[in-house]
């Protein structure tokens, strides 16, 4: 089981891990993109923690830190973030803890939310790289919930360095083809850094 206080502390730990790795993710925006990425995922981070505490179940919290990235202004990472905390919520319950098989569910109808929106698969080079190996570790974990997070960080990570070997096929990068080869992608990095954090309790 994991409790919503517990899980306050994953997701917090999770925006601070993002939030930390600003310039990195800046650094590689800037390469192919706006060179904003760093600045935006800060911002989604921040809004996400100061979003967690007040509510009375995991499906409110999840609900505030949805509703509080929908309000922000910003580049093409806040309607993603938006729809896949959206889809957490959505499959998540009311109640302020969840189960092994409860939270499996929950990545699992976030991330159908998200590719309904997006499209994305593994080798577009986006932040499905990471999203999709690490939502596929969780679905195939059989034990307690920290080796799941554990899992899906470990999964997270080797997909966003994968994204390093493929073309850009969304967005600004998608103009310069070939030349992306050999930078992995700032939402996949960033992903990457989320997993990473929720990983630690």
């Amino acid at each position: 089981m994991i409790t919503k206080e517990e899980l306050i502390v994953r997701i917090s730990n999770a925006c601070d891990a993002v939030i930390g790795a600003e310039a990195e993710l800046t650094d590689i925006d800037s390469r192919f993109g706006d060179a904003d990425h760093g600045f935006t995922m800060t911002k989604i981070a921040n809004t996400i923690r100061d979003s967690l505490e007040g509510a009375d179940s995991i499906q409110e919290m999840l609900d505030n830190a949805a509703c509080a990235v929908m309000g922000l202004n910003g580049g093409s990472a806040v309607p993603l973030w938006n729809t896949w905390l959206d889809g957490l919520q959505e499959h998540s319950v009311a109640e302020d803890s969840m189960n092994v098989e409860q939270v499996k569910a929950m990545f699992q109808g976030a991330y159908e939310e998200l590719f309904d929106m997006s499209t994305a698969k593994v080798g577009d080079k986006t932040m499905m790289d990471a999203l999709i190996p690490a939502t596929e570790a969780i679905q195939a974990w059989e034990g307690d919930m920290d080796g799941l997070f554990e899992a899906a960080a470990r999964a997270a990570e080797v997909g966003a360095e994968n994204s390093k070997n493929f073309v850009s096929r969304f967005g600004r990068a998608r103009s310069y083809g070939q030349q992306t080869i050999g930078t992995p992608d700032a939402g996949a990095v960033s992903m990457k850094y989320f997993f990473a954090g929720l990983a630690k309790k």
